[in-house]
């Protein structure tokens, strides 16, 4: 008998921002007394990252990456220090998923790690697959590689 896994959620917008009904998600899940891990890859704050984990309820986990500007922008040049700082929420992400840290996490602009060559889109469908069956999971992006959505159970294409 296969164990049913969790799902996985594309969600595909033209603008980037996270929307309210997927925080709200995030929150109501919580809410239930489930663990919620929500990584914001791109989006920045000083004193942020893994030391300054932020917290909307007691079961919501909210990162952001440590650095002094906006990373999701497509004209800048991440430089070294600002590579690293979003590979270690990835990392931390990936152990989250893999051994079932939240029941749910959420990969805000997750695209990104593929299109800025941060991690090949092989380790992001590896982490989908190999995913402890217990954790649902939620990407979202201005756009996802066909294989992470044709993975995907479920893909959303936000209009406005």
């Amino acid at each position: 008998m296969t164990p049913i896994k969790g799902n996985v959620q594309v969600f595909i917008a033209p603008h980037r921002n996270l929307y309210a009904d997927i925080i709200a998600q995030g929150l109501r899940v919580a809410g239930q007394g489930t663990q919620v891990l929500l990584v914001q890859l791109f989006q920045t704050g000083i004193n942020q990252g893994l030391k300054n984990p932020r917290r909307l309820v007691e079961n919501l986990e909210w990162l952001r990456c440590e650095a002094q500007r906006d990373l999701s922008q497509d004209d800048i040049e991440l430089t070294d220090v600002e590579k690293l700082a979003v590979l270690e929420l990835w990392e931390y992400a990936k152990v989250a998923i893999k051994l079932e840290h939240a029941s749910l996490v959420i990969l805000d602009e997750a695209n990104l790690l593929v299109a800025r060559s941060l991690i090949t889109e092989e380790e992001l469908l590896e982490v989908l697959e190999t995913r402890s069956p217990k954790v649902n999971i939620i990407l979202t992006g201005a756009s996802m590689p066909s294989r992470i959505a044709d993975y995907a159970d479920q893909v959303t294409h936000r209009r406005s």
